[in-house]
């Protein structure tokens, strides 16, 4: 019994390979120190972050933009066209399509809103087979909550609207008037940023990192439009050939959310599920649209996006995924659409500070 006691309690004993004291507890501590340090800059910025995002959020939107659409301006400058023509030119077709898609949206949504309750009406009916599961639900809320958690009014939908618009208002205003001068004196602040550095290394530093932000974001962007544009004209045939209303629209509608990875496919999915159970008379008409926009994007987001874009530039799921659950967090839906280029820049910057090197790791 002695000897059996100690071999259970040596099985159950950390195991811990060359164990060494600290050669300096002072330096421990310094190491700790400055990590608090690091860790409140990064609280106060992430603050600054969250609570400045009416105004950052715009700058920034327009910073990442402006970065992308470089290339052209630059290009247009070595022809001899004045930076001021190009930038307004850019404007001009952004705010043309932003128009013409608020225009086509319009006549549709209002359609919708028209008919919501016919379309309530038939919704209830198609899901009809839900009413026990929604009936058990709703005694098991009562039972926890009180009868008063179902009796609560309808929230009103105008208000809600018009508080979004509002805001939204002026910050596109502030995004597109930054974009405008970001774009025209981008050479001036490059220099200017240029000469807060002392050394010359650091100024080629910086010069190489800026360089090669515009390259991958311009690259990534481009080959990720070509794609949502070949995506969105899918749906919208295979959206025609269902027979669903306004099947352009879903095509522009995929496209758009194509940019956010993971959250974009989601809603288009519910979006194609609640079109679907008001147009189509049988749910498996309804499922249809779901299920083979969920083959498409997964042949999408497996196969063919990663294979083109991949030999540009590799970004890893994990990180997407917390960039993405990261600024949608911080910044909504627009912090969602600049997840992906974002991290794009903060890649770049890393790998330009912190390069690889073949280090083996033991086994």
């Amino acid at each position: 019994m002695e000897y059996i006691r100690p071999s259970r309690a040596a099985r159950r004993a950390v195991i811990i390979t060359d164990p060494q004291p600290a050669a300096n507890v002072g330096g421990v501590w310094a190491a700790a120190s400055r990590a608090a340090t690091i860790g409140i800059f990064l609280i106060l910025l992430g603050g600054l972050l969250y609570f400045g995002r009416s105004l950052i959020l715009p700058i920034v939107a327009a910073a990442i933009v402006g970065l992308t659409l470089a290339p052209l301006v630059k290009a247009g400058k070595r022809r001899g066209i004045s930076p001021w023509i190009t930038a307004l030119l850019i404007v001009g077709c952004s705010l043309g399509v932003l128009g013409l898609a608020v225009t086509a949206m319009a006549g549709p949504v209002s359609e919708w809103i028209s008919r919501a309750p016919e379309i309530w009406s038939n919704v209830k009916e198609k899901l009809a087979v839900l009413e026990e599961p929604l009936a058990s639900a709703r005694q098991l809320e009562t039972a926890l909550f009180g009868a008063g958690a179902t009796t609560a009014p309808a929230p009103s939908v105008v208000m809600p609207v018009v508080a979004f618009i509002t805001p939204a208002a002026g910050e596109l205003l502030i995004f597109f008037g930054t974009l405008i001068f970001f774009l025209v004196g981008q050479s001036e602040l490059r220099a200017r940023l240029v000469s807060l550095f002392a050394e010359r290394d650091a100024k080629l530093r910086f010069l190489s990192i800026v360089n090669d932000i515009e390259r991958n974001l311009a690259g990534y962007l481009l080959l990720v439009t070509i794609i949502n544009c070949v995506l969105g004209a899918v749906v919208a045939v295979g959206a025609t050939l269902l027979g669903f209303p306004n099947p352009a629209i879903f095509g522009v509608l995929a496209a758009v959310l194509n940019y956010v990875p993971y959250v974009g496919p989601a809603v288009m999915i519910v979006v194609l599920s609640g079109v679907g159970l008001v147009t189509f008379p049988s749910l498996g008409h309804t499922l249809l649209a779901p299920v083979g926009f969920v083959a498409l994007t997964t042949l999408e987001g497996n196969f063919i996006t990663p294979t083109i874009v991949g030999r540009r530039i590799t970004l890893s799921p994990l990180l997407i995924f917390l960039a993405l659950a990261f600024w949608m967090w911080m910044w909504g839906p627009v912090g969602a659409f600049l997840a992906a280029p974002l991290s794009i820049v903060g890649l770049v910057v890393f790998n330009h500070l912190f390069p690889k090197e073949d280090v083996r790791l033991p086994d």
